[in-house]
């Protein structure tokens, strides 16, 4: 079977550090030009990482007949713009997390893909399709935590450069829309539902008014989510999901190593499993999934809506981090 031919928009770190090498090494995907705001940027980056063509706009970019698919890697702001724009010049779309600003932005661009259903669009939320959320959501789905009471996520760095896209407040930086976004989508993930109401505390950083750190509580009709993330902490992540027979540990939850086998553990009763998982490369995992998708013509993996509906709960999460009350979800 053939490879799908992506276009990558911008050369922003987790382009040229994570997803392009693990495209390169996909089955299903290859890179065929990058395009930047900056020719020489794109053709330094293009020469760097084996890519046939670079383009000094993101328009030539999507003008490139030979492309077949859009990655969008590029700050949150130009999420949605760029992704309707790619749609619009007929490219299928894997856009970065989280997958807008707003609830309202994140619909334009449901709208936009539901006028291209022939096209593939999906929020590139990759942690989902690494293996060892496929054994914890198997686990969890078969019974062997007994019933799903309650998800507790941690994830944390430390970040204080003032260039750095996640410390400004205009374009869409602050924890809970780069990593808490993490958490909201797992637990929806695991519940297979959508929260009830939902509690935030929310702290803001005076020089960059982007919240550095939040703690939240999501009720759902089976239990709870509760998750802590923060942009000025010592790097840590960690995700236990409990029921009541059982639990599952994942160690690195979000951040897989390609490099290593990842750990998780299954405790049933008293007695405690380790689980390790095979060494893989969790973006070119997204990328033949998404791939495949194209050439099969089949559905994405996650659906577009789901991107939209975590938005729905970023949003509430703020106005409670606002109002320091719950705020109602339906």
């Amino acid at each position: 079977m053939r490879k799908i031919r992506w276009g990558v928009l911008g050369v922003a770190k987790i382009a040229v550090e994570k997803v392009i090498p693990a495209m390169r090494s996909s089955q299903f995907a290859e890179v065929h030009a990058i395009g930047s705001r900056s020719l020489e940027r794109a053709r330094a980056a293009a020469e760097r990482l084996g890519v046939p063509r670079a383009y000094g706009s993101y328009e030539e970019l999507l003008a490139d007949a030979d492309v077949e698919a859009i990655y969008n890697p590029l700050p949150n702001h130009l999420h949605v713009p760029w992704s309707i724009q790619a749609l619009e010049a007929r490219k299928h779309v894997l856009c970065e997390k989280p997958i807008a600003l707003s609830l309202a932005e994140a619909e334009s661009l449901v709208a936009a893909g539901a006028r291209h259903p022939r096209l593939k669009l999906m929020e590139a939320f990759m942690y989902r399709r690494h293996p060892q959320w496929v054994t914890a959501q198997r686990l969890v789905s078969e019974g062997r935590v007994g019933a799903l009471r309650t998800v507790q996520s941690f994830f944390s760095y430390h970040n204080v450069d003032p260039q750095n896209v996640r410390n400004q407040a205009d374009i869409g930086g602050g924890g809970l829309m780069d990593i808490g976004c993490y958490a909201v989508s797992l637990s929806r993930f695991l519940f297979a539902d959508e929260p009830r109401r939902v509690l935030a505390w929310i702290e803001y950083d005076e020089r960059f008014r982007t919240d550095r750190l939040a703690s939240a509580i999501m009720e759902f009709d089976r239990g709870t989510a509760t998750f802590t993330c923060g942009t000025q902490l010592a790097p840590y992540q960690r995700v236990q999901i409990v029921g009541t027979e059982g639990r599952v540990e994942i160690e690195i939850p979000f951040n897989a190593p390609a490099d290593r086998p990842c750990r998780m553990w299954h405790q049933g009763g008293s007695a405690i499993e380790e689980i390790r998982l095979a060494v893989c490369d969790q973006y070119a995992i997204q990328a033949d999934l998404f791939s495949r998708a194209i050439l099969d013509d089949a559905p994405v993996p996650t659906p577009i809506e789901d991107a939209a509906a975590n938005m729905r709960v970023i949003e509430a999460l703020f106005r409670s981090g606002q109002s320091g009350g719950w705020e109602q979800m339906s």
